[in-house]
């Protein structure tokens, strides 16, 4: 990556000047609306519970559908603008790093993408992916020509490295890093521009590079942002971590929302809650984000893979998040953002989901 002391500061202002360098190169991805879910969105979902009554919000969705975007994620805007900002890189240019490559670690999305920033640039790359990566996530980087190694699940950082100083490549980390997460917060300023006067938005949450960026796009408008997460065997780090003050570093789950298994790193971190420009992170159930994802496939006819269904889980089923809407938007409701992040998913894929 380009060296930290040469990256722009984490401000909305430099997510504009991220916009600019990369909107050449990226789709502008729509944004869609439904009456159907905007009413089941705001319909009780749970039975009472004694004195405590089910939630009764109103909110009207707009879904930013990353997964349209090249590659089919939202990881392109990061990996392109690493590469742009690579480029503008004495250290790298001079060192004769456009013919010595990057290299990159992901179980799928931003493997693809580094694969096609740096294609587009002439760049070798090098992607190390686990080997529980499903097979059509490497049959895809492998055709936007990288180079890929696959290794045991918890090596990849190391032996990315250990690829890194073999090669004279330089490292493009996933979301860690200033230059990714500015990149990501891309998306988010366009929702801004195409969503009517948003009240909040819900980003889902790995790495965090993503719901970062989003807060980052969002600083200093009143829009609020919220994390999303699955929560099967610990995979909700991000909100662990929120509500105890210490970022968890290590999290072992094999939950269907694949793209949401990493933890979030020490930036995005820095920007979630030691900045405060996140206001709260919610989890929900392998069942809930199955139910979301035929919903999205079936009400808006958009293909997604699990973790981009995390968003509209939330809004649906998390009764926690549903009541905080009740009592602070009232008869007014909110107009909620939710970022759809990706849709790399076979159909034998979506086959084996819904067996």
């Amino acid at each position: 990556m380009a060296e930290l002391s040469t990256c722009l500061p984490l401000t909305r202002e430099s997510t504009l000047k991220a916009h600019e360098l990369i909107k050449p190169l990226i789709h502008r991805t729509p944004v869609l609306t439904s009456r159907t879910l905007n009413q089941m969105v705001s319909t009780p979902r749970v039975q009472g519970n004694g004195d405590r009554q089910p939630a009764k919000p109103i909110i009207r969705l707009w879904f930013k559908c990353e997964n349209l975007q090249r590659i089919g994620a939202f990881k392109a805007r990061g990996a392109f603008h690493a590469i742009e900002r690579l480029k503008q890189d004495p250290s790298f240019t001079e060192s004769g790093g456009m013919e010595k490559g990057v290299v990159g670690f992901s179980a799928g999305n931003h493997a693809q993408a580094l694969a096609l920033a740096a294609k587009e640039s002439g760049i070798p790359a090098y992607i190390v992916m686990p080997d529980i990566t499903r097979p059509n996530k490497i049959a895809a980087t492998k055709g936007y020509g990288a180079n890929v190694i696959v290794c045991p699940r918890f090596e990849r950082e190391t032996t990315a490295a250990k690829i890194g100083a073999e090669k004279g490549a330089r490292l493009v980390p996933p979301f860690n890093h200033p230059d990714v997460i500015l990149g990501q917060a891309t998306a988010g300023l366009e929702l801004q521009e195409q969503a009517d006067n948003l009240d909040a938005i819900i980003a889902p949450c790995s790495g965090g590079g993503l719901l970062a960026g989003t807060a980052l796009s969002c600083e200093g408008t009143s829009i609020r942002i919220f994390g999303a997460e699955p929560e099967f065997e610990g995979a909700d780090d991000g909100r662990r971590g929120f509500l105890t003050g210490e970022r968890v570093t290590s999290v072992n789950t094999n939950t269907i929302a694949d793209g949401l298994i990493g933890v979030v790193g020490e930036i995005p971190w820095s920007v979630i809650y030691e900045r405060k420009l996140v206001d709260g992170m919610f989890a929900v159930s392998e069942e809930q984000i199955l139910e979301a994802t035929r919903l999205i496939l079936e009400r808006l006819k958009m293909v997604v893979e699990p973790a981009a269904a995390v968003t509209l889980a939330v809004a649906l089923y998390n009764e926690e998040f549903r009541q905080m809407v009740e009592k602070e938007a009232g008869e007014k409701g909110w107009d909620l953002g939710l970022i759809l992040s990706g849709g790399n998913v076979s159909a034998d894929g979506l086959a084996k989901l819904f067996s």
